[in-house]
């Protein structure tokens, strides 16, 4: 299974899956039609699958069309997005599968930003490959969403069962914040020197326009402060050592960043 990432929109992400085998492909998360039609064009593969994290215009923009070129593909999203993302047939929850080049995909749970919002985890076939998880708004490289529909406490959860997979898992997020997520994990944790090393590598690579996605969950564990509740610096800093305090307060603080 072969992954390519397409800007859309301002800071939008999305992932095309190619199976060069079968010359077929998937999407997640398809904010535009446009540029993943000339890409499937280019690859000479047919759209059988799209993959929605959650119901939000910018993740799910493209799906008529793309259904309008490929009436065959099949539209998934959470069973708690019924009615909201366009074209949808497929509606899944906690511990789904969904299957794509011989790959089978884990469905999560993660409300939070959304009430509906869902991620997909691809585990590695071998030690020597990496997982790969398509987190849409829920994690993002050194974030997190902002809590539009959800709760902290739902977050904490949600975020946890992702914290919970292992480091080699690759994080495909629905955009391209990482620098001033970044800059804002420095505001609360400065004396991180894995996030310190982080941030002067991400300032480089967007100096120069490149993306940041994917990152490893292993370096998110490490600084995204959003995933470190547990910290006794970013404990000290809500003045909780309550996970979901914790939590809140920081994202508060982000939300006003």
């Amino acid at each position: 299974m072969q992954i390519k990432r397409l800007p859309a929109l301002s800071d939008n992400y999305m992932y095309v899956l190619h199976d060069p085998q079968r010359q077929t492909a998937a999407v997640v998360d398809p904010a535009e039609a446009k540029p993943v039609l000339q890409l499937l064009e280019e690859l000479g593969a047919e759209l059988v699958a799209i993959l929605n994290t959650h119901h939000h215009f910018d993740h799910v923009g493209g799906n008529r069309q793309l259904k309008e070129s490929f009436p065959d593909a099949r539209v998934y999203g959470g069973v708690e997005d019924k009615g909201r993302i366009p074209e949808q047939k497929e509606f899944l929850q906690e511990g789904d599968h969904v299957e794509f080049a011989g790959r089978v995909g884990k469905v999560i749970f993660t409300p939070g930003h959304t009430r509906a919002q869902i991620a997909y985890y691809f585990p590695p076939e071998s030690p020597e490959e990496t997982g790969e998880l398509f987190s849409g708004d829920t994690l993002f490289a050194g974030g997190c969403g902002r809590l539009l529909e959800g709760t902290a406490a739902q977050m904490v959860e949600s975020l946890g069962k992702l914290r919970d997979l292992p480091d080699n898992t690759r994080v495909w997020c629905g955009h391209e914040y990482t620098l001033k997520n970044l800059k804002f994990a420095l505001s609360v944790d400065s004396q991180n020197s894995d996030l310190q090393t982080r941030y002067a590598e991400v300032e480089q690579a967007r100096r120069h326009q490149e993306a940041t996605i994917p990152s490893q969950l292993g370096i998110e564990k490490r600084t995204n402060p959003f995933l470190r509740w547990e910290d006794s610096a970013l404990q000290t800093a809500a003045n909780s050592k309550d996970p979901v305090q914790t939590f809140g307060y920081l994202r508060g603080m982000k939300d006003r960043f």
